[in-house]
Order: C-alpha cells, then structure tokens, then sequence
C-alpha cells in the first residue's frame, strides 16, 4: 500500500515554487503526491516530474472535465473536443510518470441536463472512453473513472452504475475508482459497495465527509481500511481535501469554510490516520455483506 497526497488542498497547478511543501509532504512519510491536470504542457510535467524525483516522492495525476464544450456524453463536436483534452491530460500525465489519471473523466463537471442519463448517454460515454482508453494505453497510463455524488454529476452517482458502466466499456485502460467522500453520500452501505466492485477498483481517495482531516469525521474507518486491505487491494490511499488557499477552487468543491486550522494538520495528522488504520486492519478482514450496515456495532468508528 501507498499513502498519497492530493495537491488539491493547495493548487491545481503544482510548479517548483512548490518545492518546499513537497519536501515536507516526502519528509512526513508520504510515499507520493497526487498532481492536478489542468494546465500547462507535457513538457511542464516533465519538468515536475524530475523534481519530484529528486525529492523521492511517486505520482498519480488527477483532472476534471469542466467545460460543457467537451462534454464526452454531448453532441458529436462536444465529444471530439473532449476526446482531445483527454489525450492531451494523458500526455501531460505520461510526461509526468503517472500511470494513473483519474476522477469525474467521463462528464462535464457540475453539469446537469435536468434528468437523469439516456440511453444515447450512455451509448455515447461508451464510445468516446474507448477512444480515450486506446490513447491511455498507448502512453502507459490507466483512467480511473470517479463515480461523484448526484449534486456533481448525473453520469454515474454510484460505484455500481460506475462499475457496470466499466464492464459496458470493456477497455482494459479505463478502470474505476473508489471515493470514501461520495460513497458516503451515495452508497447506502458504502463499504459493500467497494467490495462488490473491487474488481474494477485501481485507486482510492481517502476522504472525510466534510472533506477536511481525515478521521475527525463519521466515515468509518476502521471498517473501511479492514474491507480495503482484506480484498488485497495493494496500491494508493490517497488523501482528497480541500481548502480555501485557492478561491477558484473553493467556488468549485463548494468550500465555504475551514475544515481545519491548517493544511499541515490534514496531512500530518491524515497520514498517521491512514498509516494507523492500515496497520490495525491487519488480519481483520472485512464484515460479511449481511452485516455490513448501518445498524451494525460500531459501524460509525472513526476508527482514530
């Protein structure tokens, strides 16, 4: 297992300026840094990948479809200009030696037809992530779909529509993942839901229900890490918080106030919260479905 920080909580365009705060993320024991996607050229990445090496930190990359003009469920023309933002978040992510890109990649942010998706929707997400994922293969990088909560996104609110909506794709280069955040809105009993579709799963954001540090809020914990760790999943926690440092960014993750005093808090108190939880869910395993509810014992254990 990995333990990740999403940059996020800062900035969705992480330069050398940045090199301070990366030290200290690598230096507090984080295996790596998840990297916005959202500006810039390859050869940015690039450059910010060699940095990232010198310091010792592995990277995952992240992004978001934000503009209606490349909707990847829109009209033709739509779906073309999406197709090319896609391919050019993937060379960026290449560039930067992630082999991961993932979060709501399969429809325009925050964008909302007023009813729920059609078939010709769906049809149409379908061909364009099979475009997408043939350029994702083809520069070694693995889309890890985001299934978000119904106030984001229509798409895909659960890990069940996103996990038939992987297996419809039938592309070995786009995957799903898991988001503690949304899950917890969406799911009625959030950690079956991982379980049942662990299968597609190839990245977990570990993130509290207010988005702040993780462990001071109503996720369960405990139960979480012990399903995660009992399924073999072996590969990136990462931590998705958000703050209020950058405006543009609180207006679009709806941030409206602190969730911590600092952002050194959510990280050095959030690696320890999963460094914690990963070594008390050794040998645990996880509930059995019929138990896995709301009305099992403890089953709000923040697990701190």
């Amino acid at each position: 297992m990995k333990i990740g920080m999403c940059m996020f909580l800062w900035t969705t365009h992480v330069t050398a300026d940045h090199e301070p705060l990366l030290r200290d993320i690598r230096a507090t024991g984080f295996d790596g840094v998840e990297i916005p996607v959202f500006d810039g050229a390859p050869d940015d990445y690039a450059r910010l990948g060699d940095l990232l090496d010198r310091i010792g930190l592995q990277r995952t990359a992240v992004s978001a479809m934000g503009d209606p003009g490349q909707n990847l469920i829109g009209d033709r023309q739509a779906r073309a200009a999406g197709i090319t933002q896609m391919g050019w978040a993937i060379d960026c992510a290449a560039a930067l030696g992630a082999t991961t890109l993932s979060g709501p990649l399969h429809s325009t942010l925050g964008h909302f037809s007023g009813a729920g998706p059609t078939a010709e929707e769906v049809a149409r997400s379908i061909s364009s992530q099979r475009a997408i994922g043939d350029k994702a293969a083809a520069r070694g990088v693995t889309i890890g779909l985001e299934a978000l909560n119904r106030f984001e996104c229509y798409l895909v609110n659960t890990m069940q529509a996103l996990s038939d909506h992987v297996d419809a794709i039938g592309h070995p280069a786009i995957r799903a993942m898991y988001d503690t955040f949304h899950a917890n809105i969406e799911e009625a009993d959030p950690i079956a839901a991982y379980g049942r579709h662990r299968r597609n799963i190839v990245h977990v954001h570990i993130s509290e229900n207010d988005r702040g540090v993780p462990g001071r809020g109503n996720i369960p914990w405990s139960r979480t890490f012990a399903a995660i760790r009992a399924s073999g999943y072996d590969d990136w926690l990462t931590i998705e918080a958000f703050g209020r440092g950058l405006p543009a960014l609180a207006a679009a993750t709806k941030v409206w106030r602190d969730f911590a005093e600092s952002p050194e808090a959510v990280y050095r108190e959030g690696f320890t919260h999963i460094r914690n939880g990963w070594d008390a869910a050794a040998g645990q395993g996880a509930l059995p479905p019929s138990r896995q509810s709301r009305d099992s014992p403890g089953i709000f254990e923040n697990g701190r």
